[in-house]
């Protein structure tokens, strides 16, 4: 992966090497307190995407933090309360993380939430012109105070937003 700086903000991004030229960089969307979220329009339709991020089995094909691997267990379809287990590897250290769907409206929505209780989730929005606003967003609201402040003391704010950004990226990429 190589290292971009986005214009806007000069935050460094790391996202996948492209033969197309990006046509443009995630941007950041104030969604809430303890929220990070980025959004990119991408040239597919909303239920083409949605099913792409609804089959746990193919997260690792835009996953742009590097640390999901492509075995998973569980459905190919992921419906509110299924349970489905990732394999994982962060800092050499791999590990398998069950998580459980929180939301699931086809072509719009698509969220699961991590045992330490923060959410992952994934919004997609048609523009009825063939592209899809698509919206990923690390959700720590949910924790309480003391985690939330590890969190940032980690500054796992700033370390996901440069996932989310690579991620959205490569989703693009794949469409463009």
């Amino acid at each position: 992966m190589s290292e971009h700086i986005r214009p806007e903000t000069g935050e460094n991004t790391t996202a996948p090497p492209q033969a197309a030229k990006q046509a443009a960089w995630p941007e950041r969307v104030e969604v809430g307190e303890r929220q990070v979220a980025y959004r990119l329009t991408v040239k597919a339709a909303a239920d083409e995407l949605w099913a792409l991020l609804a089959d746990p089995h193919r997260h690792h094909e835009v996953d742009g933090s590097g640390t999901v691997k492509p075995q998973v267990e569980g459905p190919h379809r992921l419906a509110v309360g299924d349970r489905f287990r990732v394999h994982m590897k962060k800092y050499r250290v791999p590990y398998v993380m069950p998580l459980t769907v929180t939301g699931s409206e086809p072509g719009r929505l698509i969220e699961w939430a991590h045992p330490g209780g923060h959410r992952w989730r994934w919004e997609f929005r048609d523009n009825g012109d063939g592209t899809t606003d698509v919206t990923e967003t690390f959700d720590y609201s949910w924790v309480g105070q003391r985690q939330a402040k590890a969190y940032e003391l980690l500054r796992l704010q700033k370390e996901n937003a440069r996932g989310i950004s690579a991620s959205l990226t490569r989703l693009a990429a794949r469409h463009a």
